[in-house]
Protein backbone atom coordinates (compact mmCIF):
# COMPACT_ATOMS: atom_id res chain seq x y z
CA UNK A 1 0.00 0.00 0.00
CA UNK A 2 2.73 2.24 0.79
CA UNK A 3 4.91 1.41 -2.41
CA UNK A 4 1.89 1.81 -4.14
CA UNK A 5 0.37 4.92 -2.81
CA UNK A 6 3.55 6.83 -3.12
CA UNK A 7 3.70 6.12 -6.58
CA UNK A 8 0.71 7.19 -7.32
CA UNK A 9 1.48 10.71 -5.59
CA UNK A 10 4.08 11.55 -7.09
CA UNK A 11 2.80 10.48 -10.64
CA UNK A 12 0.19 12.92 -9.73
CA UNK A 13 2.69 15.40 -8.78
CA UNK A 14 4.73 15.18 -12.33
CA UNK A 15 1.85 14.81 -14.77
CA UNK A 16 -0.22 17.26 -12.96
CA UNK A 17 0.79 18.99 -10.52
CA UNK A 18 -0.95 18.10 -7.85
CA UNK A 19 -0.29 17.14 -4.15
CA UNK A 20 -1.90 14.26 -3.00
CA UNK A 21 -1.10 14.46 0.83
CA UNK A 22 -3.06 11.63 1.50
CA UNK A 23 -1.30 9.75 0.03
CA UNK A 24 1.85 10.50 1.69
CA UNK A 25 2.68 8.10 4.63
CA UNK A 26 0.46 9.77 7.74
CA UNK A 27 -2.88 9.01 9.13
CA UNK A 28 -5.25 8.36 6.00
CA UNK A 29 -2.41 5.67 4.72
CA UNK A 30 -2.77 4.05 7.93
CA UNK A 31 -6.62 4.03 7.79
CA UNK A 32 -6.51 2.70 4.60
CA UNK A 33 -3.97 -0.13 5.68
CA UNK A 34 -6.01 -1.32 8.76
CA UNK A 35 -8.90 -1.20 6.78
CA UNK A 36 -7.30 -3.39 4.18
CA UNK A 37 -6.54 -5.83 6.63
CA UNK A 38 -9.24 -5.51 8.38
CA UNK A 39 -12.29 -6.07 6.20
CA UNK A 40 -11.87 -9.54 5.39
CA UNK A 41 -12.57 -10.44 8.90
CA UNK A 42 -15.50 -8.31 9.66
CA UNK A 43 -16.90 -9.45 6.45
CA UNK A 44 -16.51 -13.02 7.47
CA UNK A 45 -18.50 -11.88 11.01
CA UNK A 46 -21.09 -10.26 9.02
CA UNK A 47 -21.81 -12.93 6.22
CA UNK A 48 -21.43 -15.66 9.26
CA UNK A 49 -24.86 -13.81 10.41
CA UNK A 50 -25.94 -13.92 7.02
CA UNK A 51 -26.18 -17.28 5.85
CA UNK A 52 -28.95 -17.88 9.06
CA UNK A 53 -31.05 -15.18 7.93
CA UNK A 54 -34.54 -16.66 6.90
CA UNK A 55 -35.04 -14.46 3.61
CA UNK A 56 -39.13 -15.06 4.30
CA UNK A 57 -39.21 -12.60 7.22
CA UNK A 58 -38.21 -9.79 4.55
CA UNK A 59 -40.53 -11.35 1.99
CA UNK A 60 -43.15 -11.34 4.61
CA UNK A 61 -42.65 -7.50 5.59
CA UNK A 62 -42.56 -6.40 1.51
CA UNK A 63 -46.37 -8.49 1.41
CA UNK A 64 -47.64 -6.80 3.78
CA UNK A 65 -46.32 -3.33 2.68
CA UNK A 66 -43.28 -2.51 4.38
CA UNK A 67 -40.70 -0.45 2.34
CA UNK A 68 -37.38 -1.34 2.17
CA UNK A 69 -36.07 1.06 4.07
CA UNK A 70 -38.62 -0.25 6.54
CA UNK A 71 -37.44 -3.54 6.23
CA UNK A 72 -33.65 -2.86 6.58
CA UNK A 73 -34.52 -0.75 9.65
CA UNK A 74 -36.77 -3.32 11.43
CA UNK A 75 -35.76 -6.52 10.20
CA UNK A 76 -32.54 -6.67 8.94
CA UNK A 77 -30.02 -4.78 10.87
CA UNK A 78 -31.58 -5.82 13.81
CA UNK A 79 -31.17 -9.01 13.00
CA UNK A 80 -27.55 -8.26 12.39
CA UNK A 81 -26.89 -6.07 15.65
CA UNK A 82 -24.88 -8.87 17.06
CA UNK A 83 -22.63 -9.50 14.25
CA UNK A 84 -21.82 -6.19 14.06
CA UNK A 85 -21.30 -5.22 17.25
CA UNK A 86 -18.88 -8.04 17.41
CA UNK A 87 -17.18 -7.21 14.28
CA UNK A 88 -16.26 -3.75 15.55
CA UNK A 89 -14.94 -5.11 18.51
CA UNK A 90 -13.22 -7.64 16.41
CA UNK A 91 -11.78 -4.81 14.21
CA UNK A 92 -10.79 -2.60 16.93
CA UNK A 93 -8.55 -5.51 19.27
CA UNK A 94 -7.28 -6.68 15.29
CA UNK A 95 -5.82 -3.16 14.70
CA UNK A 96 -4.69 -2.03 17.27
CA UNK A 97 -2.95 -5.39 17.50
CA UNK A 98 -1.79 -4.80 14.05
CA UNK A 99 1.39 -2.76 15.20
CA UNK A 100 3.39 -3.50 11.58
CA UNK A 101 0.74 -2.05 9.73
CA UNK A 102 0.98 1.25 11.73
CA UNK A 103 4.47 1.27 11.89
CA UNK A 104 5.30 1.08 8.20
CA UNK A 105 2.28 3.35 7.06
CA UNK A 106 2.69 5.92 10.09
CA UNK A 107 4.13 9.58 9.11
CA UNK A 108 5.85 12.41 11.06
CA UNK A 109 2.71 12.24 13.91
CA UNK A 110 2.72 9.02 15.55
CA UNK A 111 -0.60 6.67 16.92
CA UNK A 112 -0.59 5.76 20.41
CA UNK A 113 0.95 2.43 20.23
CA UNK A 114 4.11 3.91 18.16
CA UNK A 115 4.75 6.76 20.11
CA UNK A 116 4.87 4.25 23.00
CA UNK A 117 7.14 1.84 21.03
CA UNK A 118 9.24 4.81 20.39
CA UNK A 119 9.83 5.70 24.89
CA UNK A 120 10.12 1.96 25.13
CA UNK A 121 13.39 1.98 23.60
CA UNK A 122 14.50 4.44 25.96
CA UNK A 123 13.28 2.38 28.87
CA UNK A 124 10.49 1.83 30.84
CA UNK A 125 8.69 4.77 32.64
CA UNK A 126 5.78 4.49 35.42
CA UNK A 127 3.74 6.73 32.81
CA UNK A 128 4.41 4.14 30.05
CA UNK A 129 3.43 1.38 32.62
CA UNK A 130 0.16 3.32 33.31
CA UNK A 131 -0.58 3.94 29.73
CA UNK A 132 -0.44 0.14 29.07
CA UNK A 133 -2.37 -1.14 32.03
CA UNK A 134 -5.36 1.38 30.81
CA UNK A 135 -5.16 0.10 27.58
CA UNK A 136 -5.31 -3.76 28.84
CA UNK A 137 -7.61 -2.89 30.58
CA UNK A 138 -9.86 -1.24 27.97
CA UNK A 139 -9.50 -4.18 25.60
CA UNK A 140 -10.37 -6.91 28.09
CA UNK A 141 -13.71 -4.77 28.57
CA UNK A 142 -14.59 -4.75 24.72
CA UNK A 143 -13.91 -7.91 24.36
CA UNK A 144 -15.77 -8.92 27.33
CA UNK A 145 -18.72 -6.02 26.16
CA UNK A 146 -20.94 -8.71 24.50
CA UNK A 147 -20.88 -11.09 27.35
CA UNK A 148 -21.42 -8.71 29.76
CA UNK A 149 -23.89 -7.48 28.10
CA UNK A 150 -26.21 -10.70 27.90
CA UNK A 151 -25.81 -10.81 31.80
CA UNK A 152 -26.58 -7.56 32.71
CA UNK A 153 -29.90 -8.12 30.04
CA UNK A 154 -30.81 -11.65 31.82
CA UNK A 155 -30.05 -10.07 35.42
CA UNK A 156 -32.56 -6.93 34.39
CA UNK A 157 -35.33 -9.17 32.84
CA UNK A 158 -35.41 -11.13 35.84
CA UNK A 159 -34.99 -8.34 38.40
CA UNK A 160 -38.53 -6.42 36.29
CA UNK A 161 -40.38 -9.47 36.14
CA UNK A 162 -39.51 -10.71 32.88
CA UNK A 163 -38.64 -14.21 33.95
CA UNK A 164 -39.08 -15.70 30.89
CA UNK A 165 -41.99 -18.26 29.23
CA UNK A 166 -41.43 -20.77 31.63
CA UNK A 167 -42.18 -18.80 34.94
CA UNK A 168 -44.63 -16.83 32.80
CA UNK A 169 -46.60 -19.93 32.17
CA UNK A 170 -46.23 -21.02 35.72
CA UNK A 171 -47.80 -17.48 37.18
CA UNK A 172 -50.63 -17.93 34.80
CA UNK A 173 -51.22 -21.41 36.24
CA UNK A 174 -51.45 -20.35 40.20
CA UNK A 175 -48.51 -21.85 40.11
Amino acid sequence: ILAFASRLAQLADDVFGWELSFLRPGLPLVVLGQFSYIVSIATLTISARLQRFDIALEEAAYNLGASRAAVLWTITLPYLKPALIGAAAISFLMSFENFNTTLMLVGSDPPLTVMMYGRMREGASPVLNAVSLFLMLGSALLALAPLLGGWLTAKAGWIFGDAGPFFTDLYSMGG
